[in-house]
């Protein structure tokens, strides 16, 4: 199965978490914190939404940050995705 975003919508999945601080400490699963980094895996083709003309910013493979709690969670085939909005992305990683 193929996920395709519509509209300005842009699907991601969460690069892993990190299981040791900078320091070495091993973090139990319960103390790990969901990281805000993902890759881009599909992008919506924009348009207007809203009455505004959108062109999207970001394109697939792009690494980026995004808002602690937005997006919608779904899993597709064992995977796990999360659908955001584009305004929702807050960098792009080079």
């Amino acid at each position: 199965m193929k996920l395709v975003p519509l509209f300005d919508r842009v699907v991601l999945k969460q690069l892993v978490a990190e299981e040791t601080t900078k320091s070495g400490i091993v973090l139990p699963g319960q103390a790990k914190e969901k990281p805000q980094q993902a890759e881009v895996i599909a992008v919506g083709p924009g348009g207007v939404v809203d009455g505004k003309e959108i062109t999207m910013q970001v394109k697939a493979g792009d690494k980026v940050i995004f808002s602690k709690y937005s997006g919608t969670e779904v899993k597709v085939d064992e995977d796990e995705y999360i659908i955001v909005k584009q305004n929702d992305i807050l960098a792009v990683i080079e």
